[in-house]
């Protein structure tokens, strides 16, 4: 299990296809099936992933990105992306799998053919399956960091 950013997201970012702040960037809730953490080359959309694992809790949806923002930060030389934290509410409980990490991307059109992945994000322990709500808060240092 670890984090992940795919290379085709790393070339759009210093292409300037993506705008962090200013595109629809959304988050998909991912279970422990999902190879969003290992795989990295040739993933040029969505639909390149072996396996998502979406999650398949009743009442599940990807969350919209809200109070985005890229930021200078010079006392550690780098540039930071940042959004307000993220809560899957109103889930049923009853995922086929415990919830590993969130997968971010850029909304294109909603399908998995056009969306743009950005980044998978490993939770520090799976959350259960169980959860009726799964709460992200982002570090303090933001969701990405570029040095």
């Amino acid at each position: 299990m670890a984090s992940a950013i795919p290379n085709s997201a790393k070339v759009r970012l210093l292409a300037a296809d993506i705008d962090l702040d200013g595109d629809d960037i959304r988050a998909r809730l991912c279970m422990t099936d999902t190879t969003c953490d290992t795989e990295v080359d040739a993933i040029n959309d969505l639909a390149d992933y072996s396996t998502i694992d979406e999650s398949d809790a009743t009442g599940y949806a990807d969350v919209a990105l809200t109070s985005e923002a890229v930021a200078a930060d010079d006392a550690n030389d780098r540039a930071e992306f940042d959004a307000a934290n993220v809560s899957f509410a109103g889930l049923s409980g009853d995922a086929t799998r415990d919830y590993q990490g969130v997968l971010l991307y850029k909304y294109v059109d909603g399908t998995n053919a056009n969306d743009l992945p950005l980044c998978f994000i490993d939770f520090t322990a799976d959350i259960p399956s169980s959860a009726t709500q799964v709460d992200i808060p982002w570090s303090a240092e933001g969701l990405l960091q570029l040095s």
